[in-house]
């Protein structure tokens, strides 16, 4: 065993001295403008948000006849939402005052009787002063208890 311990040779291994890492050092904001980035952040939010709304809405028309000049011709007049897309459901008839059971305000007679009646109600458009018209409304279709057709109505045209 001594004759291997001295055939090994021992050199002396280099070793260097690892210096420690700093922490780097965080930039900082100088403290006045902190408030001005604040409150770009917020002009920046409300002029995105107001974008966004207006893109999706697509505005909002007249929402209601009375809104025109007294004896104004009705026929081809639109009130209500501008966007076409929003509303997927379409019907034409004559407005009549009155829903049934308590769902709706007002009542579309359409052709084919009773059972082609919609039942409408709007948020949007103020149809009082269309009462006894032909008109076409466009929508959105709800489940009813009473009604056989139920519709929230975000435009509307007048044909007559």
């Amino acid at each position: 065993m001594e004759e291997i311990m001295e055939e090994i040779t021992t050199t002396p291994v280099e070793t260097k001295m690892v210096q420690p890492l700093e922490p780097k050092k965080e930039r900082q904001l100088p403290p006045s403008l902190k408030p001005l980035l604040i409150i770009l952040g917020i002009v920046f939010a409300g002029t995105v948000t107001g974008y966004l709304l207006s893109s999706r809405g697509g505005g909002v028309g007249l929402s209601s006849p009375s809104q025109l000049a007294p004896g104004t011709e009705l026929k081809g007049k639109e009130f209500g939402s501008k966007d076409s897309g929003a509303f997927p459901d379409s019907a034409v008839g004559i407005l009549e005052k009155g829903g049934i059971d308590g769902e709706g305000t007002h009542k579309l007679v359409r052709e084919g009787g009773e059972s082609q009646t919609a039942y409408l109600t709007s948020s949007l458009v103020d149809l009082d002063p269309l009462v006894g018209k032909k008109i076409e409304v466009w929508g959105e279709t709800f489940k009813a208890q009473k009604a056989g057709w139920l519709m929230d109505v975000g435009r509307v045209k007048v044909l007559e």
